[in-house]
């Protein structure tokens, strides 16, 4: 019986309209060109405020354009929307909007004004744009463009104002505001029930002191994370940044993640970008040789070829192997590590360097975002988990300068440290095991033995995460165990660093461990045994989930916020249950989702038990 190909996922990513220049963000060394008219932004600025990075970027977010394919009605003044006109999005921006007639329309012209209405589908602009649009406009120009032999009249369009206002004003101060109110209540209720605890001590003490200890350690993390503040951007620190990108089999994503590290905001003489393949048996090497000729050719007077470089491996050695190797290469001061399938937003260097003011910081991370959020349910959970993680919890340790891991998508070193180190990294060990996954975790262990480590959330970077729950799973289980072994390693060091954050870590380290006894302790033995049913316990699971859902609709005004509630339901009855696996197998150091040495190791000897079985002996 032949057995059934599975069917590829189609991502759905928000895609930008491509800018003819393809380093449209460098800013140029021979000023042809400035930084607010190069994106076709009016110069109406004064003062001197083109120098402003914040500036600088609210222009350019102002701008970008995003393809669309939705049905829009163009309805003229005085006139209801049964008599609206339809026409065909193609693209968007928070100022305007193009579109094609679906049929000719006799009397538009320039300057005239009409009412927009439309639904943003989700995918096509940022998180947070994703709702109707009832708006006037105003036309300003009107031509004809050939497609598939045929001429069609294209209308671009003014908003009387840039959808960010709108949303402001229609959408998204409700959402803060609602938000604002129902977090302080769902923290007021758990609160509440913490305290409920204290009166049925005599009746088990072990489990309601967890439970308050759980809670307490939960609430103080939304605080913290909530007080959080950036390093802000000091517009002539700008120290010199070698970006390196490991790339293994990565041929669909890794021309985005040059072309997104390339083209940063930041002076050319002070940023290199290094491509480091490991042996990849796809064709991720002819896309980076393809992508990187490009940028030579289109972009020579940015010193492209100086600066933007490639390596290949003489053999497959893993990703720390890749990673050593690029810092070796690297000329600068700061590296920085860039997964070869996430992309940097233009000003992600020059925010994620500003912490290094400080000589004690040895380590940043920056904001990592889905970028295939849109694309099924298992994206649209990981997009409020992910958001949660940094925004919160990385935000929340960035307060005591111990941020414990500093995430592979974006993180940037003193490249001494990494030097430092490279060996101890590379040779890492568990229980006799070569430690092949958890570099991120492993390394920031390392720094955070004699350096400070933060957090940076203006250097945003987005990834694509799994779209397919089985290798979902797998990466999930990969990290526990990873997080399981260097929280161990760094239950040594740990309480040397500042009191409160030393005590924030152990119990950070005991909460998950101990959740899987407490949860079959209360769905399972309570109600069998007692014949009680366990409404506080799952009140307490509804508030803490509420707790992530609103802080995500408060920070990212999205409608996504519903699926925090929905991740902490999957958590507690699937992932919850990996962690005792994780217990028992922490030493492992298959991938499961990527074939290293060690992932073909363990197939060819399970392969062989198969075998076996079958009275069949292999050669190996």
């Amino acid at each position: 019986m032949m057995k059934k190909k599975k069917k590829k996922i189609v991502e759905i990513l928000t895609v930008s309209r491509a800018d003819r220049r393809i380093l449209s963000n460098v800013p140029d060394p021979e000023n042809i060109r400035v930084q607010v008219d190069r994106r076709g932004v009016k110069e109406d600025v004064q003062n001197g405020d083109q120098e402003d990075p914040e500036y600088i970027n609210r222009l350019r977010l102002l701008s970008l354009r995003y393809m669309a394919d939705f049905e829009v009605i163009l309805v003229p003044r005085r006139q209801s929307a049964k008599n609206g006109i339809k026409a065909k999005a193609v693209d968007i921006s928070s100022s305007g909007l193009l579109v094609e007639l679906v049929v000719p329309v006799k009397g538009l012209q320039v300057d005239s004004i009409l009412n927009i209405q439309c639904d943003i589908p989700p995918g096509t602009m940022p998180e947070g744009f994703e709702s109707s649009v009832k708006l006037d406009a105003k036309v300003v120009r009107i031509f004809t463009r050939e497609q598939d032999g045929q001429e069609k009249t294209m209308v671009a369009f003014e908003f009387s104002k840039p959808l960010t206002d709108y949303f402001q004003r229609k959408r998204w101060g409700y959402a803060i505001y609602m938000a604002s109110a129902s977090l302080f209540v769902a923290a007021l209720f758990v609160m509440l029930m913490r305290a409920e605890s204290i009166i049925y001590f005599k009746y088990n003490i072990y489990l309601y002191l967890y439970s308050l200890i759980a809670a307490a350690f939960l609430l103080t993390r939304y605080l913290f994370g909530a007080l959080y503040r950036d390093v802000p951007v000091h517009p002539d620190y700008t120290p010199g940044v070698s970006i390196i990108i490991p790339c293994f089999n990565e041929e669909e994503w890794i021309h985005r993640t040059i072309l997104s590290c390339v083209n940063q905001n930041y002076p050319i003489d002070k940023l290199e970008v290094i491509v480091v393949d490991d042996r990849s048996t796809d064709k991720s090497v002819e896309q980076i040789e393809k992508v990187i000729a490009m940028i030579h050719s289109e972009a020579g007077r940015y010193m492209t070829k100086e600066r933007v470089k490639m390596h290949v491996l003489p053999e497959n050695g893993g990703k720390r192997v890749a990673l050593v190797k690029g810092v070796e290469m690297a000329k600068h001061d700061l590296v920085v590590f860039v997964d070869s399938d996430s992309f940097l937003e233009p000003t992600a260097i020059r925010n994620l360097v500003q912490p290094f003011q400080d000589p004690r910081m040895g380590g940043v991370a920056g904001r990592t975002d889905v970028e295939n959020k849109f694309t099924n349910t298992i994206t649209k959970l990981q997009t409020v988990r992910y958001y949660i993680a940094f925004r919160i919890m990385k935000a929340a340790e960035s307060w005591f300068d111990s941020v414990t891991c500093l995430s592979g998508p974006l993180s940037c070193y003193r490249k001494e440290l990494i030097l430092e180190h490279s060996e101890a990294w590379l040779n890492q060990k568990f229980l006799g095991q070569p430690a092949t996954f958890g570099d991120d975790r492993s390394m920031t262990n390392y720094i955070l033995k004699t350096h400070r480590t933060g957090y940076q959330d203006s250097a945003i970077c987005s990834t694509i995460v799994p779209s397919d729950m089985g290798v979902f799973l797998k990466q999930q289980m990969r990290w526990k165990r990873s997080w399981l072994r260097e929280s161990l390693r760094a239950g040594a060091f740990i309480w040397r660093k500042e009191p409160f954050m030393a005590l924030f870590f152990y119990i950070g380290l005991i909460v998950p461990i101990a959740a899987p006894i407490v949860v079959l302790y209360n769905l399972g033995y309570v109600p069998l045994v007692h014949h009680i049913f366990p409404g506080t316990f799952l009140m307490g699971l509804l508030l803490m989930a509420l707790l992530m859902s609103l802080a995500h609709l408060f920070f990212r005004k999205s409608k996504l916020w519903l699926f925090g509630i929905v991740f902490c339901v999957f958590y507690e009855f699937v992932l919850l249950w990996q962690m005792p696996v994780a217990w028992v197998t922490f030493w492992k150091s298959t991938w499961g989702t990527r074939e290293t040495p060690q992932d073909v190791e363990a197939r060819l000897k399970k392969e062989a038990r198969k075998q076996k079985k079958k009275g069949i002996s292999l050669p190996f």
